[in-house]
């Protein structure tokens, strides 16, 4: 048997030769893109009577971050508009949602076309959410490449870890706060992998389950921070205020409830290999779907060294 040491710095090289796959949070993305625009009343609308706006945008983000991140495979996961298995356990979650805007629904679909004119797989599991593709995904894939999820949902830093980053979108574009496992803790105090039980204690108004009625984040992460788990806060509740204690102990019902609910799960039936991933399309396809969507001025950062075709 031969062994072979390898330096730190070789090592650190060797990760650098890693394939770089960039999970993209596609609903995400196109909710922003269609409201930074909607708020003025003023839609972009093609020849055909479609709304792009919501396309515009997307696309225009989807590209800048190529441009910035420069992965080497490309996956974008949806929502896909079915009752999922966060509802069956809890019939309120994101209850408080309104349905999509008329002008949105028909880009839904044609959003999806122009990612596939860029030979990007569109990725979706009926009964389960975008995060928990992209979860499963990152985790079946962060051993053979280096992972960044691209969201502006904040849920989903909880699968940072030294595989995978999560570049959560800023205002405007090609603006993003990218978080590590070090600039989690720097920030929060805790680990990525708490923040499950952080959302189980402090609730979600977004996705509406309440956690502990009472429990901010500030308390909440005051206690993972002194008992590190929802295990260990329990095992010790003669040591938390009398306040805390009673909130905890009348809402432990929804306390575990929410942990459920944050979960991201990393067991949906789904997979993305790298070869399906690459990044390589034509650009005469993707220049096609602009023309025929009538997208205009998105070719002006049309990312060349991915194109196969000139």
């Amino acid at each position: 048997m031969f062994l072979t040491t390898i330096s730190k710095q070789e090592d650190l090289s060797l990760q650098d030769q890693k394939p770089t796959l960039m999970l993209v949070d596609g609903m995400a993305l196109l909710f922003r893109a269609f409201f930074a625009t909607a708020v003025t009343g003023q839609f972009m609308i093609n020849s055909k009577g479609i709304p792009t706006n919501g396309i515009h945008g997307f696309v225009k983000h989807l590209m800048m971050a190529i441009v910035s991140f420069k992965p080497s495979h490309v996956a974008v996961c949806w929502d896909m508009g079915s009752k999922t298995f966060r509802m069956e356990l809890y019939p309120e979650y994101k209850a408080n949602r309104s349905e999509p805007p008329v002008e949105l629904l028909p880009q839904f679909e044609l959003v999806k076309e122009v990612v596939t004119s860029f030979d990007i797989p569109n990725i979706g599991v009926a009964g389960f959410e975008a995060d928990d593709c992209i979860g499963t995904i990152a985790r079946q894939t962060k051993d053979t490449a280096k992972v960044t999820i691209l969201t502006g949902d904040q849920d989903i830093l909880q699968l940072v870890d030294e595989s995978i980053s999560v570049a959560l979108l800023k205002k405007g574009y090609g603006n993003y706060l990218v978080h590590t496992p070090d600039s989690f803790f720097e920030e929060k105090g805790i680990s990525p992998k708490q923040m499950i039980d952080l959302k189980a204690l402090m609730g979600d108004t977004s996705d509406n389950y309440p956690g502990v009625k009472g429990i901010g984040e500030k308390t909440a992460l005051k206690l993972l921070q002194e008992f590190e788990h929802i295990e260990g806060i329990l095992a010790n509740l003669d040591l938390l205020s009398k306040a805390n204690k009673t909130k905890i102990a009348q809402d432990l019902e929804m306390l575990h409830l929410s942990r459920e609910l944050a979960k991201i799960k990393c067991d949906v039936p789904v997979s993305c290999t790298l070869e399906e991933a690459k990044l390589e399309f034509s650009k005469e396809n993707v220049l096609n779907k602009f023309s025929e969507l009538e997208l205009r001025g998105l070719h002006r950062i049309l990312p060349a060294e991915a194109a196969s075709v000139s």
